[in-house]
């Protein structure tokens, strides 16, 4: 971390209460859920090609519990570099189910995949165990930190899917979008947005060309991504570039080769 970053101890410390069941997660969530027009929220992610935001989501509960998850993961985040396209850190699933299981348990919600899908109007499935993207923390914590223009690409043989949570934003960044790049006779439109703790930006990767605009001096943000998929099986090629992009661009070899069970992990 550079001089000019805030340091993570200066952040608010979250609540490290017990850690809760599936079974109470998926009751926050539903209490939660049960006062959204999800309808009309379907509606609203239709219009704009596969695309919502929503500024207050995830109960205040579970944002302290990500923010103490910042805290717990800190030291294990691997910067990476790419000239003229991105900069920042990034922290794996698997790093996350060792030292911010909360996490893990969120994303496995099925209180959350169901209104997902209610959103989506797809069945939506985990994405597979080995997938570093399944869920991470993206962390900008450097003057510059951001991501260029890009899509969530699927090597996957379906769709696969983007949920964005605010985590920490004392930053200026901002998600810079187009909506129906690829859409046939339906005009290109833009949009921004600077989402706060506790709000949701959900996309079909393949249909939202997006950046994260640079991090100024004294700033950080820190974000969380869930990706679900419709379909968890990958073609050797595709397997082998999605591999290569996540060590170079996110997580490192170690931890997108690692060893589980015998066998080389996939991504």
């Amino acid at each position: 971390m550079s001089d000019t970053a805030i340091p993570v101890n200066d952040l608010p410390r979250a609540s490290t209460s017990t850690r809760p069941s599936p079974r109470e997660i998926d009751a926050t969530l539903g209490a939660r859920f049960a006062t959204l027009p999800t309808p009309k929220l379907h509606g609203d992610y239709e219009k704009q090609g596969s695309f919502l935001y929503l500024d207050d989501f995830l109960p205040r509960e579970f944002t302290e519990r990500l923010i103490a998850a910042v805290h717990a993961v800190t030291p294990a985040v691997n910067r990476n570099y790419l000239p003229g396209h991105k900069a920042g850190g990034s922290v794996s699933r698997h790093t996350l189910d060792k030292l911010a299981p909360f996490i893990a348990d969120l994303y496995r919600s099925e209180a959350l995949i169901k209104w997902l899908e209610a959103i989506s109007g797809d069945k939506l499935q985990l994405s597979p165990e080995d997938d570093p993207h399944a869920y991470a923390l993206y962390f900008y914590t450097r003057p510059g930190d951001h991501i260029g223009w890009h899509y969530d690409t699927s090597y996957y043989n379906g769709r696969r899917y983007t949920m964005l949570l605010g985590v920490v934003d004392d930053s200026s960044c901002r998600l810079d979008y187009e909506l129906h790049t690829r859409t046939p006779n339906v005009p290109a439109e833009p949009g921004s947005v600077q989402y706060p703790p506790g709000a949701l930006v959900f996309f079909d990767g393949d249909k939202l060309r997006h950046r994260v605009t640079p991090l100024g001096e004294n700033e950080m943000r820190v974000s969380l991504t869930f990706e679900y998929v419709t379909n968890p099986d990958m073609r050797p090629f595709q397997r082998f570039i999605s591999n290569m992009k996540d060590s170079i661009a996110y997580f490192g070899f170690r931890q997108v080769f690692r060893r589980k069970g015998g066998k080389n992990g996939q991504a």
